[in-house]
């Protein structure tokens, strides 16, 4: 056949696959919209239903504030429909949850606030575009404010408890300077001085009374749908059967007190391999491990 006779051909082929997805699709519309249960090729989503009260750190979500309950409500939506993000942040609490309750427990902060982790990086040890880093997305000045190390080769952004507990001094100081366990979260997104700013501005004391940029303004309510979807999944259809959780490592701790030049060889002379030693130790950032005078590093090994 000639090429124009092949366009023609592809044209009339294509406009034919159209005409039979279209009518593919009218059939379904038909189908879900007459309720048509025995019908499985229409896939109909409900609007999950907002909770009767719910509460933040012990404080309560002023739901009958109208605009209050419609952000909750799309961000409860927008979550409650996140199937690869949810299903991974439920299996990732399996190995991290009770840890890091832990740690809020002991340093004094409410267990809501494993849902702002959640928020911020879903147990997961990124680096955002800005810098930020680790569960807490610490950024660089502020993770060293708090007597985190941050050099080329240790970063303890990546290092879970040192990171916590650093998110945990932040938090405290935060709660005592505005009086509000959630004024206190949405610093953490906004910075203290200019969430402290806009509350001088506006002349008002609550985070709900606020009107702020549309990221921090989203990022309280979607901590809050983070523990309604998370911390109820069956509710919203997300089953994790038992053993389907990510377990937690069994290691063993090594402590460092000489410089050790070589993390490589290290990790073979242990009975491991380099990767292992990373994916255990996430704040080591390079081959070598600086070790000041009178300092030290506790390493986590396989068992």
């Amino acid at each position: 056949m000639s090429q124009q006779v092949w366009k023609t051909v592809g044209l009339g082929v294509m406009l034919a696959l159209t005409l039979h997805l279209c009518g593919q699709r009218a059939v379904q519309q038909g189908a879900a919209e007459e309720g048509d249960a025995s019908f499985t090729g229409a896939r109909i989503y409900r609007a999950p239903d907002l909770p009767a009260s719910m509460t933040f750190a012990g404080e309560p979500v002023p739901l009958e504030v109208p605009d209050v309950a419609e952000r909750l409500d799309r961000e409860l939506i927008t979550n409650a429909y996140l199937h690869t993000s949810t299903l991974l942040g439920l299996k990732r609490m399996h190995r991290y949850l009770p840890q890091i309750e832990q740690l809020l427990q002991e340093n004094e902060v409410p267990a809501d606030f494993v849902y702002l982790a959640l928020a911020e990086s879903l147990f997961s040890q990124v680096t955002s575009s800005a810098g930020a880093s680790g569960f807490w997305q610490l950024m660089p000045d502020t993770a060293r404010g708090y007597g985190l190390l941050v050099n080329s080769e240790v970063d303890e952004r990546f290092h879970v408890e040192k990171s916590t507990r650093a998110a945990c001094r932040y938090l405290k100081n935060a709660r005592k300077k505005f009086g509000s366990w959630t004024t206190a979260a949405a610093s953490y997104n906004r910075g203290v001085n200019g969430l402290d700013r806009a509350l001088d501005k506006q002349g008002v004391s609550s985070f709900y009374d606020l009107y702020l940029n549309d990221e921090t303004s989203r990022y309280i309510f979607r901590i809050l749908a983070l523990k309604e979807v998370l911390g109820n999944p069956k509710k919203y259809g997300f089953d994790l059967p038992d053993g389907h959780g990510y377990k937690g490592l069994d290691t063993r701790t090594f402590t460092v007190r000489n410089t050790i030049p070589n993390l490589a060889t290290f990790a073979l002379e242990q009975g491991t391999n380099y990767k292992t030693l990373r994916l255990y130790n996430p704040w080591i950032k390079n081959y070598s491990l600086t070790v000041a005078p009178g300092k030290e590093f506790i390493l986590e090994l396989p068992e």
